[in-house]
């Protein structure tokens, strides 16, 4: 089943929005808390990005997927590195997260083309 990941991140971006309006303190918290972890500090953003996804790959999540990619190739990641950054979960994760770096490597994909 191919999964679009362009546009789940679009979906998600709009709900998570919609959340924001209903329940804005916890959502201005949680926006708070990710803008400080990703910022430059002795980690750069891109890295801390790609520490995202791996984390992402090996919790399942297919939405932090999509926005982790996303979000890694804006911040500088190359494909290069975003694969690399599936083989480290993979590794960390063994068989459901090589299932799930498959789908990273797709959404990589998706967003490399939307981007060209």
């Amino acid at each position: 089943m191919i999964k679009y990941y362009s546009k789940n991140y679009n979906d998600l971006t709009k709900l998570m929005g919609e959340l924001g309006s209903r329940i804005p303190s916890t959502i201005k918290g949680y926006n708070d808390l990710h803008k400080a972890s990703i910022s430059e500090g002795a980690l750069t953003t891109k890295t801390k990005e790609l520490i995202a996804l791996g984390i992402a790959i090996t919790v399942r999540c297919d939405g932090c997927i999509a926005f982790h990619v996303h979000d890694a190739l804006i911040s500088g990641a190359s494909s290069e590195e975003i694969m690399e950054t599936i083989g480290v979960a993979v590794m960390m994760g063994g068989d459901p997260a090589l299932v799930y770096g498959c789908q990273a490597m797709e959404a990589l994909g998706q967003f490399v083309v939307l981007e060209s």
